[in-house]
């Protein structure tokens, strides 16, 4: 992290620091804001010059007063210096401050030069001038030293603030002052001591956590074991996830605004911000889709403690990783004092006694609890009863728990505060990037230049298929299968099998044989596994993990099965005994690992599964599959039965899931059986069409979908949905969007003519759900049936790329704009007409840093949102457009409040929201808002400053993101003459003076909105 260690050393959050520091300077007097140029720092002191209004005297009271405070705020038996010197210290610190007035500098160059820079610089004025350099201990120079980069980082911050002060030369250094105090306040809230002994600790612990999990496996790259290994960094590709309980877009400001809906698909967050302003997680998604990777990176990121722009809320976290498929096989489930052992890590002996404890209860932990779905259906509830206790006795910790969509229940962790995300299939973008990092990192394994060429082509090859064929498009939409088509696209020379079920037929193929021979790692007279035995034994491996319900088995375990099969594998015996076997299958295979000394694993869930469905047809287990087919571990086992069965088993096997289904209790549950039956049509391309009707016409008992969470389980299914689904006629207009909800969430080409039936609809979610999922299809065939045909009354056009755009603006106009992703200042001002555009909203975008560059010349520009744009908080040059509604939201800085500088000058805006914490509460507001939409990241919120500062309110809605346990007072809010309603997530006292006021109140900790109309 970027956070300068001697500067969290002194312990002083910006709170105390910042009134202090502001009695060195002289206040601004009437006008000062009209003056656009530097200022010598000399001219602004309050102890020097004319204008003295401090005596040296009084700046010595003032640094012993942060030496007092610095002391105060260390930990227990952790005071920074000999009792004796704080004195001392101050003194040195007053006559250090005191040279700011001899310094030959303006405060723009200060700025420039850096808190440090501005340090070295008073330090070196303090000893030229001849002022007595009092002799320390090595622990008062050390206080003395963090005190003095404390006080210059606040001195310009304070420059920054001045409303002088302008030069854009200087947005981005100003704009990391600012980020650097919250990020220390962030620090010293969450880490209030630590002993030497625990520091030390996690620094090692840390390292360890870096290496163990900062590399992924990349398929069919594994020429070596060094080459085996993808660096997470460069293969870490960040996918979206959708908020399982805000589809429907919210009003931004809770009170019936103007801003109409739009599409509901931008609830969407990049994936590893999913912990964005909730402290618990619970994250589905499908085999496959990235949920252990995105654990791996969430840990990396947090115990390096680096490049947290956007991903505040892990500053000063300490990440434990518990994936279930290990601690589940324990008798019972680990306490945090046995969280490492029960993850087998090396530093379990050498941690400090209670060293878990201190952190979950100071809630400073990051526990990653990996893989409901991985555990046996009878575990689930004891490990849902230990994660209740781990709640309730550390329950300010972030807590993020993964699995399969159908493995547990909807709100299954609800009771406990959860809020639940899906990860989103990969899109074509995501593909594409996928396809050129594979192919990046398989370049490097090539050898001679005409190697590296044949993989370009292939390259370039897979992007064309990926684009033009439909079957394999709906393939890749997640990592792993993508990988596997990369790895199988390049060994079989650019040709790829159809269909799911052949290419893992020759995956396996890739991994078990042809990958050995054609590296030629065998030498003449070696003795070499066909292909069919190894299949045999992994078969049994495999089978008797589902069928035990396990996801990890010990090593004697395995032998022994493998000591049972080889009567029925004799080619085996040539390796030897069981154990050499089974060393054989880890070493060679590609498909079997070792995640600790004693244990085997197979390297992904999606093997286990096909391999053992393989097993359960061969056995003819029928029974077994039927009677687990409520299991979600159990799913894609069926699904790969029926690919592998024969047409006669195929049609039995659907015949009895349908007579299961239909004999179920809850209609949930007879849905899923349903829609898995359903879903295994896609597998079985021979079949009685009597069973394929009987599938077909159970599954429409559920179509169409009537709620947005069943229309997403609905396009699951796949493709074969599509033929399912009703025309938009005679349909509701909640209805018709969970229609479109489910098309649009099924991106093959099939999908396209159904959604273009729905872009006349009148509903306005109806059509900004299908303005929303461009990004999922072929852009041009899109535009051209669906976008094209969208009514633009009251409807946002949303544009992911510059192609986008282009097309949007070259049949404009389109008054309303979202536009997506990282278009830079030159992107928007070059293209979007002055006088066209209204309304933009700007998402996801981290480029944009000066607005008024690229939105200044937006003459009509009414409404803007600047959603998740962290660099775009100089609102300089915005001042002159007829600007009457601003949303800042900052999803990714959870417990941080970031309010734009500069929007007091926005003299015409009406309607705010925005998030504030104590420091952003100093900052200038605009004089006329009426509408209010207020997030506080603290537990308490001002009301006499809300008063004070919003003469006009009429709407109020004040949102704490975990609640709060304070009451509020709102009696204050009686001097707003025109208030009318309140809404609070609070309890609140105060009311009865508030008479005619309509306040609604709840201490129900709330979920943050998702803004005005926020698609």
């Amino acid at each position: 992290m970027d956070v300068d260690p001697a500067v969290i050393g002194a312990r002083l959050a910006s709170s105390v620091v910042t009134p202090l520091i502001k009695k060195l300077f002289v206040k601004e007097g009437p006008g000062a804001g009209l003056v656009d140029e530097p200022v010598r720092i000399s001219s602004l002191l309050s102890f020097r010059g004319e204008k003295r209004t401090l005596t040296e005297k009084d700046l010595s009271k003032l640094a012993a007063e942060l030496v007092a405070r610095a002391i105060r705020n260390a930990g227990p038996g952790e005071r920074p210096c000999p009792a004796d010197e704080d004195e001392l210290v101050a003194e040195q610190l007053a006559t250090t401050l005191y040279a700011l007035g001899d310094l030959d500098m303006n405060d723009v160059q200060a700025v420039r030069l850096g808190h440090q820079g501005l340090a070295y610089e008073l330090a070196h004025a303090t000893r030229t001038r001849g002022r007595t350099t009092l002799r320390l201990s090595q622990g008062g120079t050390l206080l003395y030293e963090r005190l003095l980069d404390t006080a210059c980082l606040h001195i310009l911050h304070f420059f920054t603030q001045r409303s002088a002060f302008v030069p854009r030369t200087l947005v981005e250094q100003s704009g990391r002052l600012s980020e650097l105090i919250t990020k220390i306040d962030i620090l010293i809230e969450r880490i209030p001591s630590q002993t030497a002994q625990d520091a030390g600790f996690e620094r090692r612990y840390a390292e360890y956590m870096t290496g163990k999990h900062s590399t992924l496996t990349i398929v069919g790259i594994d020429l070596s074991h060094a080459e085996a290994t993808w660096p997470l960094d460069a293969a870490y590709l960040s996918l979206e996830a959708v908020s399982s309980g805000e589809e429907r877009p919210l009003s931004a400001f809770g009170l019936g605004g103007e801003e109409p809906p739009a599409a509901p698909q931008h609830t969407a967050l990049p994936a590893d911000r999913a912990l964005s302003g909730h402290q618990r997680v619970l994250l589905r998604g499908v085999a496959g889709s990235g949920k252990t990777t995105l654990v791996q990176w969430l840990a990396v990121s947090t115990a390096r403690q680096e490049s947290l722009r956007g991903l505040e809320q892990l500053i000063g976290r300490v990440p434990f990783v518990l994936p279930l498929r290990t601690i589940a096989r324990r008798e019972s489930l680990p306490s945090p004092a046995s969280f490492l052992t029960s993850v087998h890590n090396p530093l379990d002996g050498a941690q400090p006694p209670g060293w878990a404890d201190r952190v979950l209860t100071a809630g400073r932990g990051l526990l990653l609890i990996d893989g409901i779905d991985e555990i046996p259906e009878r575990d689930r509830e004891r490990t849902r009863a230990w994660l209740s206790d781990l709640l309730i006795a550390y329950p300010d910790n972030l807590w993020v728990v993964t699995s399969r969509p159908s493995a547990v229940a909807d709100d299954w962790l609800g009771a406990q505060g959860f809020a639940e995300f899906t990860l989103s299939p990969m899109s074509r973008e995501d593909m594409a990037a996928f396809i050129d990092r594979w192919h990046e990192a398989a370049r490097q394994t090539c050898r001679t230049e005409e190697e590296r060429a044949t993989l370009g082509a292939y390259q370039s090859a897979l992007h064309t298929a990926v684009r033009t064929k439909q079957d394999l498009s709906r393939l890749a939409t997640n990592p792993l299968m993508c990988g596997l088509i990369c790895a199988l696209h390049r060994a079989r020379r650019g040709y790829l099998p159809p269909g799911r079920k052949a290419l893992y037929d020759a995956a396996l193929s890739m991994l078990l044989t042809r990958r050995d021979t054609e590296r030629h790692v065998y030498a003449p007279g070696d003795v070499q596994l066909d292909e069919e035995p190894q299949l045999q034994l992994l078969q049994r491996l495999a089978y008797y993990l589902i069928r035990n319900g396990e996801a990890e088995l010990d090593r004697d375990r395995a032998e022994h099965l493998i000591e049972e099969a080889l009567p029925s594998v004799p080619a085996a015996q040539a390796l030897g005994d069981a154990p050499a076997i089974l060393r054989h299958l880890l070493l060679r295979s590609g498909l079997l690992r070792e995640p600790s000394v004693s244990t085997v694993d197979f390297v992904h869930r999606t093997f286990q599964d096909y391999l053992g469905a393989k097993a359960a047809v061969e056995a003819w287990d029928v029974g077994l599959l039927i009677r687990n087919a409520h299991d979600a571990q159990w799913e894609d086992v069926i699904r790969m039965a029926v690919a592998h069965g024969r047409p006669r088993e195929r049609a039995e096997l659907l015949r009895k899931l349908l007579d299961v289904a239909r004999h179920e209790n809850g209609a949930e549950s007879a849905l899923r059986l349903f829609l898995l039956a359903m879903a295994c049509l896609e597998h079985a391309p021979d079949l009685d069409p009597a069973i394929r009707d009987e599938v077909t016409r159970n599954a429409m008992e559920f179509v169409p979908p009537m709620t947005i969470p069943r229309a997403r389980e609905l396009a699951t299914v796949g493709p074969l949905v599509l033929e399912l689904l009703p025309g938009p006629e005679g349909l509701t207009n909640e209805v018709a969007e969970c229609c479109v909800v489910t098309a649009s969430r099924i991106p093959v080409d099939a999908a396209i003519p159904y959604l273009a039936r729905f872009a006349g609809h009148p509903a306005v979610g109806v059509r900004a759900q299908l303005a929303s999922s461009w990004g999922r299809f072929d852009t041009e065939r899109y535009f051209h049936e669906v976008i094209l045909r969208l009514d633009r009354d009251d409807l946002y056009f949303v544009a992911e790329s510059m192609q986008h755009l282009r097309l949007l603006l070259d049949t404009g106009p389109r008054p309303w704009l979202i536009l997506r992703g990282d278009f830079t200042a030159d992107d928007i001002r070059d293209n979007l007409d002055g006088e066209e555009v209204t309304r933009l909203r700007l998402n996801r975008n981290h480029v944009v840093e000066d607005l008024g560059a690229a939105i200044g010349h937006l003459t009509n520009l009414e409404t803007l949102y600047l959603t998740d744009c962290l660099r775009a908080v100089f609102l300089t040059g915005l001042s002159d457009l007829p600007l009457r509604t601003l949303v800042f939201e900052t999803p990714g800085l959870s417990g941080v409040g970031v309010v734009p500088y500069r929007m007091e000058k926005l003299t015409a805006l009406e309607r705010l929201k925005v998030t504030i914490g104590h420091a952003s509460m100093e900052r200038g507001f605009p004089p006329n808002i009426t509408w209010l939409d207020l997030h506080v990241v603290h537990e308490f919120v001002d009301t006499a400053w809300l008063s004070s500062v919003f003469p006009r309110l009429r709407h109020l809605n004040i949102l704490f993101p975990s609640g709060t346990d304070r009451s509020i007072d709102l009696s204050p809010l009686a001097a707003l003459p025109d208030l009318e309603t309140v809404t609070i997530n609070a309890e609140i006292s105060g009311t009865a003076s508030l008479p005619g006021v309509t306040v609604t109140a709840s201490s129900v900790s709330a979920r943050p909105s998702a803004g005005a109309g926020s698609p």
